[in-house]
């Protein structure tokens, strides 16, 4: 789920919910402060403390001005990005998570897997945070690209299975 949905969410919960998810959101996901976030809503600060201390409710425009900031501020974060799904071991070796590919500055986004299952959902979920592709390993992706509407590559690690058949050796010794 993402941030401006969270919001939604909580407000749809209960007046305490919202305030407390909406602060963390502004805080913690956005860097940013309460009069910072005001600004670049177009709401007054005024406006945005008494929503957040809970003595106004905001109306149904205050409401999506939040929403619709929030997400404009979390697409420009994101930009676009080609999730890759592997386990931790396997992410660890990932040197760049920017790199620049055919003059397009391109995120690299981590998702760690140790199962079938696992890699499944981060996929999905890769998907829903806005990833442009993916990049898994061959026991997945064709289950992955029968589910996904972005384009799925998979990754074949030539070099490493040699390098687990000399351990496997080593280990037998």
């Amino acid at each position: 789920m993402n941030v401006a949905d969270k919001v939604i969410k909580s407000a749809f919960e209960s007046d305490e919910v919202f305030q407390k998810t909406l602060s963390t959101v502004i805080k913690e996901d956005l860097n940013l402060t309460a009069v910072d976030f005001a600004k670049k809503a177009s709401i007054p600060p005024s406006t945005l403390y008494k929503i957040l201390s809970g003595n106004r409710d905001p109306n149904i425009k205050t409401l999506r001005q939040i929403v619709k900031t929030i997400r404009d501020i979390k697409e420009t974060d994101s930009g676009d990005f080609i999730a890759v799904i592997a386990a931790r071991s396997v992410l660890d070796n990932i040197v760049e998570t920017k790199k620049k590919i055919a003059g397009r500055l391109v995120t690299i986004r981590e998702y760690s897997a140790t199962s079938m299952e696992e890699a499944i959902i981060a996929a999905v979920n890769a998907e829903r945070d806005g990833a442009k592709a993916l990049v898994c390993a061959p026991i997945v992706s064709p289950t992955v690209e029968k589910i996904l509407n972005i384009p799925v590559t998979t990754m074949i690690p030539k070099n490493s299975l040699i390098v687990a058949i000399e351990l496997a050796l080593k280990k037998m010794e």
